[in-house]
């Protein structure tokens, strides 16, 4: 341990998937700060969202519970107020708690949640005074960009060139306001400090002239095995329709949005590496212990999917990168399923203090650094005749949808891309029983109260969606509502 309290940075995208990472394995995309961080700390390979979504990602996050315990399985469910927070520990630990960018804090957008101080952004357009990078906005000039994030509802999916320039932009934004508070922090106590960053969630609005690192042509194809359907659950089918993306499929369309959303990724990189160079200038980089991770991942068109909702890697497997040289190793890559309810055994860990008779589900990072043996992790997402389950043990990842009433087998031993469900085939029935048998007993451990054994998964009846593919539409933008987009003698009925 060192002899001080060492600074935290905890660095969390929105949407980003774990294999975009240069020096993870992808060969096309550049990030030279995440590469730095792999090759001078540890990579955890392994690692997986509790829950596939924006809210209860977060929630599972600052409580460091699966949302069986927490309560929060989406994002419509209020999110953990009943008990303390990651920055709680921390402050009563003695560090300086800050935070920067989106947080998605349900239901109060703007509550502390324990953070000293806090400046707040969020994707969703909101009352300019509710947001203080909308504020900034609107200082620098540009109040009549309306979709200050990029243009949302139809245009989701859709890749676009940021309106905004390169100084105002949302991302370049978050680490400036994380670079002006590490120069006016209190240098008398450690400090925590979360940059968090909307990109690349979708639109994926890189500004220019980021938004031509990466060209359409020059992109792989997503991932389409055979049968790929089969591996879907009604989550996936339901996104699909309301992200636009279920009435054809255009290939180069597809390349761009690729090349956008690494572009995005590539431009956060950018700008955490300027935090980096400011503590490291400082003296402070060895004495900082910073963590890389994002709340979920993106299917990005593999298995002709978008958005997230799911537990297959490309929607479930996060970047997880670690850096401090006090008690992680240099250039190590760590295979252990690590999952996000490690940070706050992780943080606290480092703080030298406890977490009283609070009730944790993860473990500290660094514990998993030298271990062999097998762990399980669990995830879940939804509930009722919505929930969806999973339990992974680093080798056989297990799925249930109550909505599909069935089961999923992965084997990543021998089908590391997740090509095939396994679930069924008599030759696994062994391995499905075991994982199957694994998650029911971890739930009904821990008390939770879903009908899980046996047949009674089966009980609930199964989602469809309508047949008209513009019935249940959800528009994601506010449409005529917001008084600036309506349009006099246009849009009145």
């Amino acid at each position: 341990m060192a002899s001080r309290q060492p600074n935290i940075l905890f660095v969390l995208t929105d949407q980003q998937r774990g294999d975009t990472v240069g020096a993870g394995g992808n060969p096309y995309i550049r990030t030279p700060v995440m590469d730095r961080l792999c090759n001078e700390g540890v990579n955890f390979t392994r690692a997986y969202t509790p829950s596939p979504v924006c809210v209860s990602a977060r929630a599972a996050i600052i409580s460091g519970q699966y949302p069986h315990r927490n309560g929060c399985f989406d994002n419509g469910f209020l999110m953990a107020e009943d008990r303390p927070s990651m920055m709680d520990f921390l402050s009563s630990a003695g560090y300086q708690t800050m935070g920067v960018g989106k947080m998605h804090f349900v239901p109060d957008s703007k509550a502390p949640r324990g953070f000293d101080t806090r400046l707040t952004q969020e994707e969703l357009r909101r009352n300019v005074a509710d947001d203080d990078y909308l504020q900034f906005v609107h200082q620098e000039g540009f109040e009549h960009v309306h979709d200050v994030m990029g243009a949302r509802g139809e245009m989701y999916y859709v890749p676009q060139v940021s309106q905004l320039p390169q100084r105002l932009h949302a991302t370049n934004w978050v680490a400036d306001q994380s670079l002006a508070s590490l120069k006016n922090r209190d240098k008398s106590r450690p400090f925590f400090l979360w940059s968090s960053f909307i990109h690349p969630h979708p639109p994926f609005s890189p500004p220019t002239p980021w938004n031509k690192l990466y060209r359409g042509p020059l992109m792989p194809l997503p991932k389409r095995p055979d049968d790929m359907e089969d591996l879907w659950t009604y989550h996936n089918r339901h996104q699909n329709r309301y992200k636009y993306r279920d009435a054809g499929l255009d290939d180069n369309l597809l390349r761009v949005m690729r090349a956008y959303y690494w572009a995005c990724v590539s431009y956060i990189d950018y700008n955490v590496g300027r935090i980096l160079d400011a503590l490291e200038a400082e003296g402070e980089l060895d004495n900082t212990l910073i963590v890389w991770s994002s709340d979920h991942g993106e299917f990005l068109g593999d298995y002709n999917c978008f958005g997230k909702r799911s537990f297959l890697d490309a929607a479930a497997r996060v970047p997880l990168l670690v850096r401090y040289p006090e008690r992680f190793p240099r250039g190590v890559q760590v295979d252990t399923p690590a999952s996000l309810v490690d940070l706050i055994p992780t943080f606290v860990g480092v703080s030298g203090e406890g977490t009283g008779d609070a009730v944790l589900d993860g473990v500290d990072l660094a514990d998993l650094v030298d271990r062999r043996d097998s762990r399980m992790i669990y995830g879940m997402f939804q509930t009722g005749n919505r929930g969806m389950y999973m339990a992974y043990n680093g080798r056989h990842k297990y799925i249930y949808s109550a909505a599909d009433q069935k089961e999923y087998l992965l084997d990543h031993r021998f089908d590391p891309e997740e090509a095939r469900n396994r679930a069924y085939n008599p030759l696994c029935a062994a391995e499905t029983t075991s994982m199957r048998n694994s998650l029911i007993r971890y739930f009904q451990t821990e008390g939770f109260t879903e009908p899980l054994e046996g047949d009674v998964w089966k009980t609930y009846p199964r989602m469809e969606l309508p047949n008209s593919p513009d019935a249940g539409l959800l528009i994601q933008d506010a449409g005529w509502s917001i008084p600036e987009y309506r349009i006099e003698g246009y849009t009145e009925d």
